[in-house]
């Protein structure tokens, strides 16, 4: 486990849409590097850049046509190894997009693959033998092209069309034309993508946040082939770039943590019960009061315990593929989301402009977005073209911008101490700052029933190797975001509060009584 990730606390940036320095209204590297000194002094200390390589950004850059060059339009590979250069000066890690599922139909592996001669690449994706022969009901298939090249074949996509899965082989081979795990062709797919890692590592990247990281190995029952794919490429990383992280978008922790991933997300897909918190009907941090957090808490428990305490579960404010936090919430309920975020163990990940409030647009599709390119527009800094983000005409920005006359911009909220920025803030500082808050600080469900309130756990300081510190601090936090007043019997004593929101909650006497839409971290004796 690498150290610095105990404190870390991540901002998303989606490149395309953060700040844009040439004008042609589009975000870039450059302007990342202008803004590292925003995203310091909110007190994140760590970046997560959705992909910045060369693409036809069919999928907004999830189809890679080479993973080795940033795409020309945000700038060039010293730009963004300068980008790392200046991110280390502030403190601040940096990790990559990393795609190793699938590339764009125009990478040079793919073009070379679909070659009728048989060459180097032929078995670098998933081909079936005949044009006429279908990939058939693969799990972790997603469909299939095919008549498209001189190669007698179809090929088997991971999302859209136009992204060819890369073959990392068949747990269990049914038919002729599937490769092994252990087959040439798969080894060298994953060898290959050890090589991305390589050249990334060399240049200063800190490690790679995977997309669809259980994706890998077709037929693959449990996962366990993907899994043994994984260890192997952490073994790679141990031997040669050990301090390298990495995070899985897989949603399963108990096989993330034995694949040799640091993290994995609780994801908007999947059943976490995620959504149940801040993008449903019926949101339990909404101050209406009729949500339920139970059975969130439930898998999270067991997510817990099927870990032992190993690795770390991360919980996002939002990212790149779902609806804004601000269209469930408003910014009032979203300080007490981002109480919840920033108090629970594993690192935050804060979603560019959520610290600010953005909303979700309703907007016609740019780059294979669709609902989500909703999510994707550019970032609202204040004054200046485009709210700060571009001197380029409005026609010609990425995606447009919110045009309400109340629209947020962190200038406006930077200069207001009741604002969310200044509260996500205050709670990045108290996090930093109180060890029981850390990623790695366990946590244990005080209070959660179902469809009730208040949501209270125990944060206790552990150490690296998951012990408990004896005589540590212990920090209470009790979050109420319906709009009434709730009291439990807690058979905690309050040293002190360190934190609070709304009105002063009180634990005493064996009660802890909370008043409407309000929450408190308790220093415990």
């Amino acid at each position: 486990m690498s150290s610095w990730l105990n404190n870390a606390i991540f901002y998303e940036i989606y490149p395309q849409s953060f700040f844009d320095t040439n004008s042609d209204g589009i975000g870039d590297l450059p302007g990342v590097i202008e803004k590292l000194d925003y995203i310091r002094d909110l007190g994140c200390n760590a970046l997560w850049l959705n992909p910045c390589f060369l693409s036809p950004f069919g999928d907004a850059g999830y189809d890679v046509a080479d993973y080795c060059q940033v795409a020309p339009r945000y700038g060039t590979n010293d730009d963004l190894v300068r980008l790392f250069d200046e991110a280390h000066a502030r403190d601040i890690h940096v990790l990559l997009d990393l795609v190793p599922g699938h590339t764009s139909i125009e990478h040079p592996w793919f073009q070379a693959s679909q070659q009728a001669e048989a060459n180097e690449y032929t078995g670098r994706y998933v081909w079936t033998d005949s044009v006429w022969t279908p990939v058939g009901d693969v799990p972790g298939v997603n469909g299939v092209l095919r008549g498209v090249s001189e190669r007698d074949g179809a090929v088997a996509v991971n999302f859209y069309a136009f992204q060819p899965a890369l073959n990392y082989g068949f747990a269990e081979v049914a038919e002729p034309w599937q490769s092994a795990m252990d087959s040439p062709e798969a080894l060298a797919t994953r060898q290959a993508m050890k090589d991305v890692m390589a050249f990334w590592l060399e240049r200063g990247c800190d490690g790679f946040r995977c997309d669809m990281a259980g994706s890998l190995v077709k037929n693959d029952p449990g996962q366990e082939g993907t899994i043994k794919v994984w260890q192997d490429i952490r073994a790679f990383l141990d031997e040669r770039y050990p301090d390298a992280v990495l995070i899985s978008e897989w949603g399963e922790p108990d096989k993330t943590i034995r694949a040799g991933f640091h993290m994995d997300f609780l994801l908007q897909f999947g059943t976490s019960h995620y959504l149940d918190l801040f993008r449903c009907e019926h949101p339990f941090f909404a101050r209406e009061g009729a949500g339920d957090a139970s059975e969130f808490v439930a898998t999270y428990q067991r997510n817990l315990d099927l870990t032992d305490g190993r690795g770390l579960m991360c919980i996002p404010s939002g990212n790149h593929d779902m609806e804004r936090l601000r269209r469930f919430l408003d910014p009032e309920e979203m300080k007490m989301a981002f109480a919840f975020i920033m108090s629970m163990p594993g690192c935050p990940f804060v979603y560019y402009g959520d610290e600010i409030g953005m909303r979700h647009l309703d907007v016609t599709s740019v780059e294979g977005g669709y609902i989500r390119t909703g999510a994707r527009s550019p970032m609202q800094w204040g004054s200046g073209g485009n709210m700060g983000f571009s001197n380029a005409p409005a026609s010609k920005l990425y995606i447009q911008q919110d045009d309400a006359p109340d629209a947020p911009t962190a200038e406006d909220q930077m200069a207001d101490e009741r604002s969310l920025w200044s509260e996500v803030q205050r709670l990045i500082a108290l996090r930093r700052t109180t060890p029981a808050l850390g990623a790695m600080g366990s946590v244990e469900f005080v209070h959660c029933e179902k469809d009730a309130y208040p949501l209270v756990y125990l944060r206790s300081e552990r150490t690296a190797e998951g012990e408990l510190v004896p005589g540590g601090k212990r920090v209470l936090v009790a979050l109420n975001p319906a709009a009434r007043p709730v009291e439990i019997p807690c058979p905690y004593e309050a040293a002190c509060t360190i934190y609070t929101l709304g009105d002063p909650a009180t634990l005493a006497a064996g009660t802890l009584s909370m008043p409407a839409a309000s929450a408190a971290f308790f220093a415990l004796k």
